[in-house]
């Protein structure tokens, strides 16, 4: 319950980002709703390889790194499951993300033909919400010896914090001053793939960030979540951490 006595203030949400089309580039928010299946809007569009018959017929970074050049955003970003969404080419031009131009130029530099599928509970690797801690990214910074772009990690929610994230494992994470505000599930850390090697403001790879995550981190970054109640959270939401003792009984 949220009124157990282990509760604890643990930061504030410093950063929000849900992702319109998978393996694109971020949408940064103010707020944002969080629903069952995750965030309202986040990776709801995404490439399919036509050719590709498996389990995971995606077309993503890790076979394309120029995916995360492309910029969507929805026109209106308060209603994702009606709302159109744009996407911002490296070029500078806007095509609207059912246009054949958009599938073709991406077909092309795929070399392989691909078609806009839209899925409304999102696609999503593993589970929907992924969450960091300012505590670890700086800590990655650190032992990577520069500065790492964060949006590499693709985090939908940031939290400054002291902490690491991964002591909030098998906790709740209450957002707002409400006490029956959004409430998150945290599970397990994120095991990390090659996608954090790409810059995402050159497509650019970088072995060396990999490298360090594995050796410093054991492979790990941030934290899945999973929805435990509905809710609105906001930049600037002080965020209480709670339930481990219940969880782990």
């Amino acid at each position: 319950m949220v009124g157990d006595t282990t509760a604890c203030v643990i930061g504030v949400v410093a950063a929000l980002s849900r992702f319109p089309v998978k393996s694109m580039a971020g949408e940064p928010l103010a707020e944002v709703e969080l629903r069952w299946p995750g965030m309202h809007g986040d990776r709801q569009y995404g490439f399919c390889r036509l050719q590709d018959q498996s389990r995971f017929p995606w077309l993503s970074a890790r076979d394309l790194s120029g995916l995360v050049l492309y910029k969507p955003a929805y026109r209106d970003p308060g209603d994702p499951r009606n709302s159109p969404v744009n996407v911002v080419l490296a070029s500078g031009d806007r095509l609207p993300v059912g246009a054949p131009a958009l599938a073709a130029q991406i077909s092309r530099e795929a070399r392989s033909e691909v078609r806009l599928m839209q899925v409304g509970r999102g696609i999503f690797d593993a589970m929907p919400v992924s969450l960091a801690s300012t505590a670890s990214l700086a800590a990655i910074d650190a032992a990577h010896g520069k500065p790492l772009d964060v949006r590499r990690f693709r985090l939908n929610i940031i939290i400054q914090s002291e902490q690491g994230e991964m002591a909030w494992r098998s906790g709740r994470l209450l957002f707002g001053e409400d006490e029956q505000g959004a409430q998150l599930l945290v599970n397990a850390g994120i095991p990390r793939c090659a996608l954090i090697t790409i810059d995402p403001e050159t497509a650019e790879r970088d072995p060396s960030v990999m490298r360090t995550v594995a050796g410093s981190f054991d492979n790990e970054v941030g934290v899945y979540c999973a929805t435990a109640k509905p809710g609105t959270i906001r930049v600037g939401d002080r965020v209480r951490l709670f339930g481990q003792e219940t969880a782990r009984r």
